[in-house]
């Protein structure tokens, strides 16, 4: 059986299937095809067609490169990829259709996979993956890549590149793909030479891992379609985690600073997300009050003894006060971002397994390590201490908050202003929920005013990327379907991601979307305000997100006054559907 190519666009006329559409039954001969047959996809006539020469049947073979290098994702675990398919791109996404082990989103913008990619490895540390076209498909991966980038995420990212014998000046969808991620990522590559394929992928998977980051890989369409047998590939493999712990004597000189400390504070980062009960254990055993950064919100639930709260823009007085009343500061997994605003002349207990972090004044003692590994190294080595009253002070400044936020949640104001919807989301989202937060004026006040119990959060961290909620909640329902998931974001951010709500309703994840609809950028508007400018080019003209949903496959939900928030909440929980609630926001601050 032979196979004929179109000379117009392309498309292969295979004798062994036939054109089933047009009702040439499977082994028809090419000569044998009507004269009025013509191309099912350009309608060019019979004489358009030119044999394929044995050179170019890639489906001769019982694997192609992109069912190897697909197989070879699916044995490293990566299960989930994330994109848009296209023209050099399509060999591997023949590969997943035909692969059980791994499930392709297909997302209305690039840049919605790659934000997506990202929150799924912050959510469970497993990576994911981006498929994407080359040239504009690529490129739109950057702000999601850079993402990842910024908060040490794990992203694969594998797209389609142009044939390589037409490489060069005006070749259609075509870039370097190599130079523009190169500042991106922590491994680039193409796959030049099919035999390669699976060195180039297993080592781009070892790079993501070890150095917490993204890893870029291009395969030129050509070679995707390629023959290969996967018993012939050279591949490496990579050791599960980087178990590093700092010596003894280190360790012991860290304990020392701690046990001779008057007024020790902890502070705890999104490095030491997993170790929240063993936090918790060192603040009960030295009695040291536990402040965390925005990212680690949660870590620790909120209406516990120990904890006060953040420290940084969106934190409470009181904890500034602690920190500032502090002989020693115990960070953990601490990334020293300029809005928690740590004060560096102060001495530091440092844990973080980045090693360039350690170190911040000359006063500080460094344990380079995992915080899973050196915190419950930690905690036997430390001596007990006396309450001293800690308890109860701690009490009444979390009391003096409270009541501080609680004024704040004016239950009567038109339009609802942003800590009464905090408190009420505070009261309504279980405590086994994942949120995925957007970045924005509601991120502010979610992060001054909502109350964590046990929830799981992720957010775009250090490159702060508006947008980033949406596909984060999708992210989120795909890695926790038994878990309900909400999306809390601003109708700046949402209006940015707001095609791929469509995606939640094709692919059937629940969730619950809450758009802080002030139709203002709020966040600029402060800024504008703290900088003495006049208020400019802030102002949004939106649809209305709540019939937009229902245009989707959605439900969505108007909420206008402050006594419909609690109801709709709990009846978009109940529908089992994705669901917008649009409410009416209050811009202002205070």
């Amino acid at each position: 059986m032979a196979r004929w190519k179109c000379s117009v666009c392309g498309y292969i006329y295979d004798e062994t299937t036939g054109d089933p559409k047009a009702g040439i039954p499977a082994g028809t001969p090419f000569e044998n095809l009507p004269d009025t047959w013509t191309c099912p996809v350009c309608g060019a006539g019979k004489d358009a067609f030119r044999m394929l020469s044995a050179e170019d049947i890639h489906a001769g073979s019982a694997t192609t490169v992109s069912d190897v290098m697909v197989a070879e994702l699916v044995a490293w675990g990566v299960n989930v990829v994330f994109g848009l398919p296209g023209t050099s791109s399509l060999g591997i996404v023949e590969a997943i259709r035909k692969n059980p082990g791994i499930r392709y989103i297909v997302v209305r913008h690039e840049e919605n996979a790659a934000m997506a990619a990202s929150a799924y490895n912050k959510l469970t540390g497993r990576i994911a993956a981006c498929l994407t076209i080359a040239g504009p498909g690529a490129t739109n991966l950057a702000t999601g890549l850079y993402d990842a980038k910024e908060d040490h995420a794990q992203v694969l990212s594998l797209n389609g590149q142009v044939e390589t014998q037409y490489t060069g000046p005006g070749g259609i969808q075509e870039i370097d793909q190599d130079a523009f991620f190169r500042p991106i990522t922590v491994y680039n590559n193409t796959v030049y030479e099919k035999n390669m394929a699976v060195l180039v992928l297993t080592r781009a998977l070892k790079y993501a891992i070890i150095h917490r980051g993204v890893a870029q890989v291009s395969v030129p369409n050509d070679i995707q379609k390629q023959p290969l047998d996967a018993q012939f590939c050279t591949r490496e493999s990579c050791i599960s985690s980087p178990d590093i712990l700092p010596s003894q004597v280190l360790m012991n000189t860290a304990a020392a600073a701690i046990n001779n400390a008057r007024n020790p504070v902890i502070l705890a980062g999104w490095g030491a997300y997993p170790e929240g009960r063993t936090i918790r254990a060192i603040a009960e055993k030295i009695k040291a009050p536990v402040l965390t950064t925005f990212r680690a919100k949660g870590i620790i639930p909120e209406d516990d003894p120990y904890v006060v709260g953040i420290l940084g823009n969106v934190g409470s007085p009181q904890a500034r006060t602690l920190v500032n009343e502090a002989d020693l500061i115990i960070t953990f997994g601490v990334g020293f971002s300029k809005f928690t605003n740590v004060p560096e002349d102060k001495p530091f207990v440092q844990v973080d397994i980045d090693p360039i972090k350690l170190g911040k004044n000359q006063q500080s003692v460094g344990l380079w390590g995992n915080c899973s590994l050196v915190i419950p190294g930690l905690l036997p080595l430390l001596h007990e201490r006396e309450d001293g009253g800690l308890i109860k002070r701690l009490a009444g400044m979390k009391q003096e908050w409270d009541r501080q936020r609680d004024r704040e949640a004016d239950s009567t104001a038109v339009p609802l202003r942003p800590p009464f919807i905090m408190k009420v989301l505070s009261d309504v989202i279980p405590p086994d929920a994942v949120i995925s937060l957007d970045v924005g004026e509601n991120q502010w006040w979610f992060g001054r005013n909502f109350r964590m119990q046990q929830q799981r959060f992720a957010m775009s961290g250090y490159l702060a990327t508006m947008g980033c909620g949406l596909p984060g909640a999708i992210a989120a329902k795909i890695a926790c379907p038994a878990r309900p998931v909400f999306c809390i974001t601003g109708d700046g951010g949402f209006s940015m991601a707001m095609s791929d709500f469509v995606t939640t309703v094709k692919y059937d994840l629940p969730m619950v979307v809450i758009v802080l609809n002030n139709r203002q950028l709020g966040m600029i508007q402060v800024e504008q305000m703290m900088e003495n400018y006049p208020n400019y080019a802030t102002d949004l003209l939106n649809p209305d997100f709540a019939r937009y949903a229902e245009i989707c496959g959605g439900i969505g939900i108007h909420v206008g006054h402050p006594e419909e928030l609690r109801p709709a909440i709990l009846a978009a929980m109940s529908h089992q559907r994705p669901v917008i609630i649009d409410v009416d926001t209050d811009p202002r601050r205070f």
